[in-house]
C-alpha cells in the first residue's frame, strides 16, 4: 500500500496469480489426509488469484490473464486481454473460491480469507465492473450469512490490535500483522504516526509522513464516532499537548490518521491488522449497487444508514434522488474507509477524479490536475520490452 511503483504492483501481483497457478496445478494430485483442508486451499488459491486480477485490473485496466502455471520460456509470452474478460476470470475464479472455502468460523487460521469474504470480494469486483445484479447478490451472502460475521459495535475495535480476534468478524480478510520478531509487519503506523509522540499513543517509532487534509477532517459530523481515529494534536515525550502545526516537516496543515496505532509495537513493527475486506465496505457496496440497480429504495437506505448508525449518525432521510443517494453512499465510503486504499480506486471506478482531486488542495500541494490518462497506469516499460505480445496502454503510448 505504501512506496509501491506500477512496477511493484504488477511484478507482485503476477507473482502472487504465479503462485496460484502451481497450487491449483499440484495440490489435486497430492495425497493429503485431511481432504478439507485440501479443498481450502484450492479456494484459497482460487480466491488469491481473482484478488491478483482484480487489483491489476483497477491499476491498468485491460492486462495479461494467468490461469497456467509457467513451465516454459513460451508461456511467459502472453497479450493484454479487454477488462471485461479479466473480469469474467474473476468471477469464474470467484465462484471457485466459494465452493471450495468454508465458511467464517472464529475457528479460522487468521489471514486466510472465508467463504464469505470470497463473496466481499465477488461483490466488489462487481461493483467495479459495473455488474450491479452481481455485486448486490454477492453483499447479500455476505450480509444475510448466519455465521457470526457483522459489524463490531465500536468502530474503534476494528482497527485494535488488541481486539483482532473479535474484530475478524468485520475483518473478514486483512493483511494480518504482528510485531514479534521475525512477524509479518508493515510500516504503515510509523507512517501514520507524529514524530517525536509519547510512545503509547501511536507507536514505539513514528515520522509522521503521511496525513489527512484539514478539509477532509472538518467535512465529518462532530458527533461521528470515526472522527476519532484522526487527531489535530498529539502528547510528546514531555507529556505536552502539541498541536498540528508541529505534527509534520511536510506541512502544518496535517491532521494525524490513528487507524493503525499500536502503542505495544516493538520499534517501527506494529501488530495492528490492516483491513482490505471488510463488512461496512460490503454494506456499502450494497447500497450503491441497490441503487442503481433500483434507485433509492428503503433497502438501499437501510444499508447506508446501518454503517451510519454505528458511527453514532442519523440516517439519512428518504427522498434523495437516485443520483443523489449514489453521491451520498460515495461520501459515506470517503468517511468509513479512509486510509484503507478505496478512495482513489471510487473515483477512478466512477471516472469522477479529475473533479475531485483538484479541490484536494493545501499549502504543499497547491494546484493538482490530473490527466484523463491517469486513470489508469501505464504498463512497466520493461515488461513491454521483454513481450513483444504485451502493448502499452494507448493512453500512455
Amino acid at each position: 500500500r505504501a512506496n509501491e511503483s506500477p512496477i511493484d504492483i504488477w511484478n507482485n501481483c503476477y507473482t502472487g496469480i504465479e503462485n496460484a497457478n502451481w497450487v491449483l496445478l499440484k495440490v489435486p494430485n497430492t495425497k493429503m489426509t485431511n481432504e478439507a483442508r485440501k479443498k481450502a486451499i484450492l479456494g484459497e488459491a482460487y480466491f488469491l488469484r481473482a484478488f491478483f486480477h482484480w487489483f491489476l485490473t483497477k491499476n491498468f485496466g485491460d492486462v495479461v490473464i494467468r490461469i497456467k502455471a509457467s513451465q516454459s520460456i513460451n508461456d511467459a509470452y502472453v497479450g493484454k486481454s479487454p477488462k471485461a474478460d479479466v473480469y469474467k476470470q474473476i468471477f469464474q475464479d470467484l465462484d471457485s473460491a466459494e465452493a471450495n472455502l468454508p465458511d467464517y468460523s472464529g475457528s479460522l487460521i487468521k489471514g486466510r480469507p472465508c467463504r464469505e469474504a470470497a463473496a466481499a470480494l465477488y461483490a466488489k469486483a462487481a461493483l467495479y465492473s459495473e455488474n450491479w445484479a452481481v455485486s448486490l447478490r454477492e453483499a447479500q451472502k455476505v450480509l444475510n450469512s448466519a455465521n457470526g460475521v457483522g459489524l463490531m459495535d465500536n468502530v474503534m475495535d476494528v482497527y485494535d490490535a488488541t481486539r483482532e480476534d473479535a474484530a475478524r468478524k468485520e475483518n473478514l480478510w486483512a493483511f494480518e500483522a504482528e510485531s514479534m520478531t521475525n512477524g509479518r509487519s508493515s510500516q504503515i503506523m510509523s507512517l501514520y504516526g507524529p514524530p517525536g509522540s509519547a510512545a503509547p499513543a501511536y507507536g514505539a517509532t513514528s515520522y509522521g509522513s503521511a496525513f489527512a487534509y484539514q478539509a477532509f477532517f472538518d467535512s465529518f459530523d462532530p458527533k461521528d464516532k470515526r472522527r476519532q481515529l484522526m487527531d489535530t494534536n498529539y502528547v510528546n515525550k514531555q507529556g505536552v499537548v502539541v498541536h498540528q502545526a508541529s505534527i509534520t516537516p511536510v506541512t502544518t496543515h496535517g491532521v494525524l490518521v490513528k487507524k493503525y496505532a499500536d502503542r505495544n509495537s516493538v520499534g517501527g513493527s506494529h501488530a495492528t491488522n490492516i483491513p482490505i475486506l471488510r463488512v461496512a465496505d460490503v454494506y456499502l457496496i450494497a447500497a450503491e449497487a441497490e441503487a442503481r440497480l433500483n434507485g433509492a429504495t428503503a433497502n438501499a437506505y437501510l444499508y447506508i444508514n446501518t454503517v451510519r448508525g454505528r458511527a453514532g449518525l442519523d440516517g439519512l432521510t428518504e427522498g434523495l434522488g437516485k443520483d443523489a443517494f449514489i453521491a451520498a453512499v460515495l461520501q459515506e465510503r470517503s468517511w468509513e474507509l479512509y486510509a484503507e486504499g478505496d478512495r482513489w480506486y471510487d473515483l477512478t471506478r466512477t471516472n469522477t477524479f479529475q473533479q475531485v482531486i483538484p479541490g484536494a488542495v493545501n499549502d504543499v500541494y497547491r494546484t493538482r490536475n490530473p490527466q484523463a490518462r491517469n486513470q489508469y497506469f501505464p504498463i512497466p516499460q520493461t515488461e513491454v520490452n521483454a513481450n513483444n505480445l504485451l502493448e502499452q496502454n494507448p493512453a500512455w503510448k
